[in-house]
């Protein structure tokens, strides 16, 4: 793709006659998206519901505007993510719908069936002939996979693995099924420093895949032969470095998923909106979000998956950091404010989003090119 891709954008201002979630609708109207056939068709609201602990997820008032938009021009929609690798409050069907309820996210507050897109036990999926670079098929819930067209709502925040969570992780990560996931961080099982290590047990404890057990010496060993590498030790581990993280490289995860996202798309209609709130240093997946490295921005949406996540990465970079943050300490002694300052790097050096979205649009999922619309 050559020629820019439009995408609108609206800043957080309201006043007694339009709110946020006007707003949001007004983004929605102004691309076009409602004109495109959706009669009688399954679309999947692809979503994060918010690990329990975390606060910096969506609200489900934004879902319940946008399955309202979509009945109203005969859609049939659904709100949908998939389970977690890692064990916690998402990553079987019956815990994870439980977790959204209590963000709110039921059938009543989003106006739409809530479903966990790669069912029970995070096994009902398809695989999508892709052949690409990395992924030869694409292991997708069967829900987001079965659907007509699909629909993302995307609270944009930092990464640790990607740099920044945005619409290309929502939706290649988010809807991969556990076989999915595995394949996407395939290359990341952690290590144990035996000299850190004290035996406490809590990662043996905490392991869903039985992958660990205390030696003779009471030092954690990994038996690989069962670690998926879903780093739940790792961020468990109350002992610092006693775990290590031997994540795939940034780089090679990012194209992983724009393949993921492009196996997803392809052949659908698609229309995407990222929430520039509440930028976060890390995942939702997380239990507790860390202080917003940025102020809130604004909400930005374009059918174009790879200009949106672009346009909002530039919006973080030219924004000035936020005392107290994550990134803070090392701006005030570089005498920088963080405006036009790569932020998901300074936060995690070791990530490269850059690289990730420059495979996206190498392989036609998008492109980096947009023209930022103002609504």
């Amino acid at each position: 793709m050559s020629s820019a891709s439009k995408v609108y954008f609206a800043n957080l201002r309201t006043n007694s006659r339009v709110n946020l979630i006007d707003k949001m609708e007004r983004l929605v109207r102004k691309s076009g998206f409602l004109d495109t056939d959706l009669n009688r068709k399954f679309v999947a609201m692809k979503i994060h519901f918010g690990e329990p602990g975390n606060m910096a997820y969506l609200r489900p008032n934004y879902a319940a505007r946008m399955a309202s938009l979509l009945r109203s021009v005969g859609a049939k929609p659904f709100l949908t993510d998939s389970n977690t690798l890692y064990s916690g409050g998402r990553s079987n069907a019956p815990d994870h719908l439980q977790s959204a309820a209590e963000n709110g996210y039921n059938p009543i507050s989003a106006q739409c069936p809530v479903i966990i897109a790669d069912g029970l036990k995070g096994t009902e999926q398809r695989e999508i002939a892709f052949n690409g670079k990395y992924c030869k098929y694409p292991k997708v819930g069967s829900a987001v996979a079965d659907a007509d067209a699909i629909v993302s709502l995307t609270h944009f925040k930092g990464h640790e693995q990607t740099g920044f969570g945005g619409v290309l992780k929502n939706i290649g990560m988010g809807s991969a099924s556990i076989a999915g996931k595995l394949e996407l961080h395939s290359g990341s099982q952690p290590k144990i420093d035996r000299d850190e290590c004290t035996g406490c047990g809590v990662c043996v404890k905490h392991c869903a895949h039985n992958a660990i057990h205390l030696d003779a010496s009471h030092k954690a060993v990994i038996e690989y032969e069962k670690c998926v590498g879903c780093g739940q030790c790792v961020a468990l581990c109350q002992y610092d470095g006693a775990v290590l993280a031997q994540w795939d490289t940034s780089e090679n995860l990012c194209c992983k998923i724009a393949e993921y996202t492009k196996a997803i798309l392809d052949g659908k209609p698609h229309f995407h909106i990222s929430f520039i709130m509440n930028v976060s240093p890390e995942c939702d997946c997380w239990n507790h979000n860390d202080a917003a490295l940025v102020p809130d921005i604004g909400i930005a949406a374009s059918l174009d998956p790879v200009a949106l996540d672009r346009a909002c990465a530039d919006l973080v970079t030219a924004a000035p950091a936020l005392p107290n943050s994550r990134i803070s300490e090392a701006l005030v002694s570089a005498s920088n404010s963080g405006e036009n300052t790569d932020k998901f790097h300074l936060s995690h050096p070791q990530t490269k989003w850059k690289e990730g979205l420059a495979y996206a649009e190498e392989i036609g999922l998008g492109t980096q090119k947009y023209e930022l619309i103002n609504v």
